[in-house]
């Protein structure tokens, strides 16, 4: 069954949460997550 629509309202933050595959580790060091941070 797929998931019902998420509403997004103009103005109004979100929580994200970025994770790998099976919670595994993202970032191989500092340098990955300051530029990920960068691009938000």
């Amino acid at each position: 069954m797929p998931r019902k629509p998420r509403i997004s309202l103009v103005g109004v933050p979100q929580h994200v949460i970025q994770r790998g595959n099976n919670r595994e580790v993202i970032f191989a060091g500092d340098g990955g997550m300051k530029a990920y941070v960068t691009w938000l």
